[in-house]
């Protein structure tokens, strides 16, 4: 049985959202993460992508002034594409070193580990940002570069 996802049409590889996220919005936000990829049927994926989408929206949380975020999931190929943008300021970058036990900043460095790609896009003019990744089948989280 399909998951149903709302206003979702047949054939459609996209969807796009704005919300203002909180500390416990990951966990709803993974689940439209976790029908998109069903309905493609994408769902070895959803451990990767669910993981960095969490980190992503925990940077907006923390990070953003006013907590808002636009998110949108695409199909690309073989796998899905993830992106979440913040009218934030500065560029996040993944920590280098540090000890252990801090509590924060390792956020990117997870989701360097568990996706194929990412990046970080300036917004227009300078304001904000977008951060994105993509989630590979076959190859997410496994160490191993996409196809070319």
């Amino acid at each position: 049985m399909r998951p149903h996802v709302a206003d979702r049409r047949p054939g459609e590889t996209a969807y796009r959202a704005e919300f203002a996220v909180a500390e416990h919005s990951a966990r709803h936000l993974r689940r439209i993460l976790y029908l998109h990829l069903s309905a493609w049927e994408l769902p070895e994926l959803a451990d990767a992508a669910g993981l960095a989408l969490t980190e992503l929206v925990a940077n907006v949380v923390r990070h953003v002034p006013g907590r808002r975020c636009r998110m949108v999931l695409a199909r690309i190929g073989g796998g899905v594409r993830v992106e979440v943008a913040d009218d934030g300021p500065g560029l996040p970058a993944p920590a280098r070193g540090g000890p252990l036990e801090a509590e924060g900043g390792r956020g990117l460095v997870l989701v360097d580990a568990v996706t194929d790609r990412w990046g970080v896009r300036p917004g227009p003019g300078g304001r904000g940002k977008t951060v994105w990744f993509e989630c590979r089948a076959g190859h997410a989280g496994d160490g191993t570069a996409p196809p070319s």
